[in-house]
């Protein structure tokens, strides 16, 4: 078997798969974010909400980034989630680094991606068993 048979997981391969679950989380992130800032700006909702809400935000987008990666691998949920995870949380720190002027590693950061790991675990195991 050549080494691009053994890459392709049902037809797809395992590279996008990752790449689907990432985008597919941000871009959710995205659309919750928007959703925030609407019902700060248009309510009487406080700004101090932010931090307890975005990492809301974060952990729902990291357990459904583990369920798609899990679900479409179709093994080892809590491993595809753990790398899913990983890379989801390396592309949140790019991203911030990116566009946040003061932007610095802290314990907030390492907490956030303790937090997304589990939650990314979750996601997998629950992802994998969807399939089922």
């Amino acid at each position: 078997m050549s080494y691009k048979n053994k890459m392709k997981i049902g037809g797809e391969k395992i590279f996008w798969t990752y790449v689907k679950g990432i985008f597919t989380a941000c871009t959710l992130m995205l659309v919750m974010f928007i959703f925030l800032a609407l019902l700060i700006t248009y309510t009487n909702v406080s700004e101090s909400i932010i931090p307890m809400a975005s990492t809301i935000c974060l952990v729902i987008t990291a357990i459904i980034n583990g369920m798609y990666v899990a679900g479409k691998r179709k093994k080892k949920g809590w491993l595809n989630g753990i790398i899913a995870g990983i890379i989801y949380m390396l592309v949140i720190i790019f991203l911030s680094w990116v566009f946040m002027k003061e932007f610095k590693l802290s314990i907030s950061i390492l907490y956030k991606s303790i937090m997304v790991l589990a939650s990314s675990i979750v996601g997998g195991m629950i992802g994998v068993n969807l399939n089922k």
